[in-house]
């Protein structure tokens, strides 16, 4: 099943979508009264995900309030994280490479050990919004599809081969990343974290709605044009991996987004870069998923 936070007449709450894709049935009209996303991962039952799995699939006329999806305003699906999203950088063989290039960098072909980093977020941005272009600090304004990971429970020491049990679903986020201040201050902080860089959604897919481990098309477009087209399977660190390591270290709590890397394709991997101008409409789309659709503000 697929869950999104929407807004109607200027109200917020959280539904799950039709199965056709054309409505969202309110979680309350089904007596689940959780107030947000985060509430709701933390505290489903298995009895409920059944629930609303089988209500996904009725009559929209009979369900009470149930909204159709192009009247609704789509929420990032976690409109303000619990902490800072865990994002790995140069996951994909492909990315590694282009990377090495803008950087004017050797590359060896060989990535022995992930590369974590952070990304601070106060409010993830939600699709149809626009990304702030940060004009007075940005002149390199890039994006990034990427595969999110959701924590479902608590993970400490978690066995590979026991990973999916802890993953509640997957949504699509655009790694909005600052190139100049990347390299200006030599680590990835600032440059990923100024207001507005976080784009997710356009909502939740389940972790049952899809095979594991999820091998899932993923692509990037900027105004039509086609930049990213890969599949997750091209993760040189697989979810597997990346949870199981990360909890041997650090207990991953239930709401906890991990971002998985981008592929080929960004503006700084093309000669000479295609990075982002004000008016620039970006899709990222995953399989399963749904696409995310953001324009650069003009301001």
């Amino acid at each position: 099943m697929r869950l999104v936070t929407y807004e109607i007449e200027h109200k917020k709450g959280l539904g799950v979508i039709s199965r056709d894709g054309e409505w969202i049935y309110p979680l309350r009209s089904l007596d689940m009264d959780y107030k947000t996303m985060q509430e709701l991962i933390e505290g489903i039952s298995e009895s409920e995900k059944r629930l609303l799995e089988y209500a996904s699939g009725q009559d929209p006329y009979k369900v009470k309030g149930a909204v159709p999806m192009k009247e609704a305003l789509l929420l990032a699906p976690i409109p303000h994280p619990i902490q800072d999203v865990i994002c790995l950088g140069i996951n994909y063989m492909a990315h590694a490479e282009e990377s090495a290039r803008y950087k004017k960098e050797a590359f060896g072909g060989e990535r022995p050990f992930a590369v974590y980093f952070s990304k601070r977020v106060n409010r993830a941005t939600g699709t149809g919004e626009e990304i702030p272009g940060h004009r007075d600090l940005v002149q390199d304004l890039d994006y990034e599809a990427e595969l999110a990971v959701i924590i479902g429970k608590e993970a400490k020491n978690v066995p590979a081969a026991e990973v999916r049990n802890y993953i509640f679903g997957y949504t699509v986020i655009n790694d909005v990343s600052a190139r100049t201040l990347q390299t200006r201050h030599k680590q990835w902080y600032f440059g990923k974290s100024l207001d507005g860089f976080l784009p997710m959604g356009p909502c939740i897919t389940t972790a049952e709605e899809l095979p594991y481990p999820p091998r899932l098309s993923i692509q990037s477009r900027v105004n039509g044009q086609l930049r990213q087209d890969s599949n997750t399977e091209c993760m040189i660190f697989d979810i597997d991996h990346i949870v199981s390591e990360l909890s041997a270290g650090m207990t991953l709590k239930a709401g906890t987004i991990i971002s998985t890397g981008t592929p080929a394709g960004v503006g700084m991997g093309f000669d000479p870069p295609r990075f982002l101008n004000p008016g620039d409409i970006v899709e990222c789309s995953i399989e399963g998923i749904g696409t995310l659709v953001n324009r650069v503000s003009e301001s």
